[in-house]
């Protein structure tokens, strides 16, 4: 595991506790499937600003094309996100019994997945060298 792949997972897990707690907040007014959709571009936009603090050099790009292509893998990673958070919490969870705080470990579940893909396209596409 390289120190660059260690340092995105560990800004990946500040961001992601972002997003678990920015939707626990969310559920007290929202239904679980909107508190999930509205966390992730609070948690997405923390994990950009720890992304380029601490996991990988400058890119060469503007900080709004940058924020455009972080977008733009992330777009791919929210739906796996709340297609799996959501799966499991309203279908899964439910066909096996399991109820012992089923929405956040979905969701915490559904957070953890994109990881690897989400580094993948950070790397090559979002913080990619610009005169490459």
């Amino acid at each position: 595991m390289t120190s660059e792949f260690l340092r995105f997972l560990i800004t990946g897990g500040v961001a992601a506790l972002v997003n678990l707690v920015s939707r626990f907040l969310l559920d007290q007014w929202l239904s679980f499937e909107a508190a999930v959709i509205i966390a992730y571009p609070i948690a997405m936009l923390t994990a950009y600003v720890l992304a380029r603090r601490f996991v990988f050099v400058t890119s060469g790009r503007s900080t709004g094309s940058e924020l455009t292509r972080f977008a733009l893998v992330n777009a791919v990673a929210m739906v796996l996100v709340f297609t799996i958070s959501t799966g499991l919490a309203r279908v899964v969870f439910p066909a096996i019994d399991f109820s012992w705080h089923a929405n956040d470990i979905a969701h915490l579940i559904g957070i953890s997945v994109p990881a690897v893909t989400s580094y993948l396209g950070h790397r090559w596409f979002t913080f990619a060298n610009s005169s490459r």
